[in-house]
């Protein structure tokens, strides 16, 4: 099968060297035309994977066409803020006779409207130009899927049929891909967790311990919880690969750049100066701002998104915030039928 991948950052590349390594034709597109030579010539993503030898089969081009141009699948890899536009390009060069499957792998909310990465999508691309649409998310630091680290993930479609169609596309022995139908579930853990894990590097910085990070992770599965099970997904979504799994790994790791640019917040950083530092998108912060004010028209309680949004759009201080969100009115921990029930 013919797959374009568009979006040469590092998620992308690494999904890139699957799919390639899974014997399928793989273009990878990028906007950065010496970027996407030097991929050519040495096989390297030095930028972003610069540890890592890419398959020789992969071809790098910066020529939207040429990557769209006969493929069964699209992978589309870019950041939140450039699905919009991606979309509309699809719009112009696809053509109706090919009807690709096409997934995502971006995991954020659209700042302006608050939409997930799908509802962007169905907005914007005529819906004759595709066969379905799905999403890819889950624990999957891309320098360890990359170096073959055994990786599991979840592919979420409102056609069983194409996310089947996706996980035999992916799955290999390092890289298992599960089904889902909870496109909104898969969705809201992808992006919601990056701002859980912004929260868990500022923690780590300001040299709290295990207790912490254990309470910071099990109350920002909760919060997610509640804002996504409001906007209709299955609870139980949340318990799986793209919510606590995906939860677990970005609020762990070093790899994360979300879990990074916390420790930057911790430091007094600006959101200007965080983007400059991590030099790359960090969506969390973004999707912040998104998340505040969905919990607001939902009437939703998401006491470290909140925190979190007064630190990073309205200048409160990390003490301030901290001191906020610690003293709340107590509050009683009920089980998720009880959840549920109340909502």
């Amino acid at each position: 099968m013919k797959v374009a991948v568009l979006g040469a950052g590092s998620w992308g590349t690494a999904l890139a060297k699957v799919l390639a390594e899974n014997d399928h034709e793989v273009y990878l597109w990028g906007r950065n035309a010496s970027q996407i030579q030097q991929i050519n010539d040495t096989k390297i993503n030095q930028k972003y994977l610069p540890d890592t030898v890419l398959p020789e089969s992969i071809m790098a081009t910066t020529d939207l066409a040429t990557a769209l141009h006969e493929a069964r699948m699209i992978l589309i890899v870019v950041p939140t803020s450039a699905i919009r536009q991606t979309m509309e390009n699809l719009n112009d060069l696809l053509v109706n006779e090919s009807q690709p499957i096409i997934v995502h792998a971006t995991k954020g909310l659209e700042q302006e409207t608050k939409l997930r990465i799908s509802e962007v999508m169905e907005e914007v691309l005529k819906p004759e130009l595709y066969e379905a649409l799905a999403v890819l998310s889950g624990p999957s630091h891309a320098e360890e899927v990359a170096r073959q680290d055994i990786t599991t993930v979840t592919v979420a479609s409102h056609s069983l049929t194409a996310a089947q169609i996706v996980q035999d596309v992916f799955m290999n022995r390092y890289f298992r891909v599960y089904t889902n139908t909870d496109v909104i579930g898969v969705e809201l853990g992808a992006a919601l967790k990056n701002i859980i894990a912004l929260g868990a590097g500022l923690i780590e910085e300001l040299g709290y311990g295990d207790n912490a990070k254990a309470a910071l992770i099990t109350r920002g599965l909760a919060e997610i919880s509640r804002l996504g099970v409001r906007m209709g997904a299955d609870p139980l979504t949340f318990i799986g690969l793209s919510g606590v799994g995906d939860l677990i790994v970005t609020c762990t790791s070093p790899h994360s750049r979300n879990w990074r640019a916390g420790r930057l917040i911790a430091q007094g950083l600006a959101r200007e100066e965080i983007f400059e530092n991590v030099q790359m998108v960090v969506e969390g912060i973004l999707t912040c701002k998104a998340a505040y004010e969905l919990a607001k028209e939902h009437e939703i309680e998401m006491p470290i998104t909140e925190a979190l949004y007064h630190r990073l759009y309205e200048n409160a201080s990390v003490a301030e915030s901290l001191e906020a969100l610690m003293m709340r009115e107590g509050k009683q921990e009920v089980s998720l039928q009880k959840h549920l029930e109340q909502e």
